[in-house]
């Protein structure tokens, strides 16, 4: 065999190096056909306008127009108030629960951990719709446990307060299972000696949670923040299920409005420049955090 046949084997596709990309290769190919091509889609689609009935370059004229929108604004202020007062509130419960199912004094804790993890497995439409019909202000259930006590039927998805509010109940009851399970697995890796350790230095329950479980916890904090802020940002289903972005545009939030433009008044250009801006605003919010925890660790 000449050294020439055997350069040619040795860069030919058989070659052994060759054969993880070989194996990578249907997965590279859909990742750049499912992703990357519909990003750089979107990316030119936010510098064109549909004028005349043809696509026609503008440059940056929509991220302009943007600016500009009180519309857009409205959106992501009310997107804002929701990421603010949810994910604090969803967080807090999730720890809480998790202490509780990690605890021995709990009895049936297998029992407890799969009834507030169902609700993550509920479809967003179906939850979505059972609320609506929970919150009704004339026949609601809520609304009929609140009558039995003397109160007031509460115009739930008709006020744009009470319909934050709404939206803020069927998002926490849907989500805090499922930090409250991650939580739970972040408690179990904290080694026992701590708590013992702390309770020989006369720690007493709740400085033990402080000082021992709190700091234990704080990688799962991180990715549940982060998640959950990526997650509130991108809000669609539930206001669109419950509210359908009224009263007066109160619930609107950035992705409804970005659907709004896309594929309702079909202007998909200033949609995708709204996407893009969505992204950028994400991005920012997800690299602060990531610092804070960072500096924080």
């Amino acid at each position: 065999m000449t050294n020439a046949t055997t350069r040619r084997r040795r860069s030919s596709i058989g070659h052994p190096r060759y054969v993880p990309y070989l194996f990578l290769a249907p997965m590279i190919l859909l990742f750049a056909a499912f992703k990357l091509y519909p990003y750089a889609s979107a990316l030119w689609l936010s510098l064109t306008a549909n004028i005349g009935g043809q696509t026609t370059f503008v440059g940056m004229q929509n991220y302009v127009r943007l600016l500009g929108d009180p519309l857009f604004y409205k959106a992501l202020a009310n997107t804002g108030i929701i990421l603010i007062v949810q994910v604090p509130i969803m967080l807090t419960l999730a720890v809480l629960l998790a202490v509780a199912f990690n605890s021995l004094l709990l009895k049936l804790r297998t029992m407890f951990r799969a009834l507030y993890f169902v609700p993550i497995v509920m479809g967003l439409v179906a939850y979505g719709i059972l609320f609506r019909a929970l919150l009704n202000t004339q026949d609601g259930f809520v609304n009929y446990l609140l009558g039995l006590v003397g109160v007031d039927p509460i115009p739930w998805l008709a006020d744009p307060f009470w319909a934050r509010i709404a939206i803020v109940v069927a998002m926490t009851w849907h989500y805090t299972g499922q930090s409250a399970i991650i939580y739970l697995a972040q408690l179990q890796s904290i080694p026992g000696e701590l708590y013992e350790a702390a309770s020989v230095d006369g720690a007493n329950a709740r400085r033990r949670f402080w000082h021992v479980t709190l700091p234990g916890l704080r990688p799962a904090l991180a990715l549940t923040v982060i998640l959950s802020t990526i997650g509130t940002l991108q809000l669609f289903d539930e206001p669109y299920v419950l509210t359908n972005g009224g009263p007066n545009n109160a619930t609107l939030t950035v992705g409804m409005y970005l659907y709004q433009n896309g594929f309702q008044y079909f202007d998909f250009g200033y949609a995708s420049a709204i996407g893009y801006a969505l992204t950028i605003i994400i991005a920012v919010i997800s690299l602060i955090q990531l610092r804070f925890f960072k500096e924080k660790s």
